[in-house]
C-alpha cells in the first residue's frame, strides 16, 4: 500500500527507468579505464615514490662514505628522498 504523498507505482518505475538509462549513456561516454590500465597507474606510483627514495640514500650513502659519517646524511636523505617521491605522486594523481 502507497503513502498519500508517494507517487503512482508507474511513475515511480518510469523514474527508474529513466535514471537507469542516464546512468547507462553516461557510462558508455565515460568508460571505466581497465584492469591494465588501473595496475599501471598503480606501477607509475609506486616508481614515482622508489626512485627518488632510492637516489636520495645514494646520495646518503655517498656521502657518509666521503666524510666518514655513519649514518648521518643516508637517515635523513631517505626522508627526504620519500618526502619527495609522496610529493610527486601526489600531483601525478590529481592531475590523472
Amino acid at each position: 500500500m502507497t503513502s498519500p504523498h508517494e507517487p503512482p507505482r508507474d511513475e515511480r518505475l518510469a523514474g527508474a527507468a529513466r535514471r537507469a538509462a542516464q546512468r547507462q549513456q553516461q557510462g558508455a561516454e565515460d568508460p571505466e579505464p581497465s584492469l591494465g590500465t588501473r595496475l599501471g597507474q598503480i606501477g607509475i606510483l609506486g616508481w614515482s615514490i622508489v626512485v627518488p627514495t632510492l637516489l636520495a640514500l645514494l646520495l646518503g650513502r655517498w656521502l657518509d662514505r666521503t666524510f666518514s659519517t655513519g649514518v648521518f646524511f643516508s637517515a635523513p636523505m631517505i626522508m627526504i628522498g620519500a618526502a619527495l617521491g609522496f610529493r610527486s605522486a601526489w600531483k601525478w594523481m590529481h592531475r590523472q
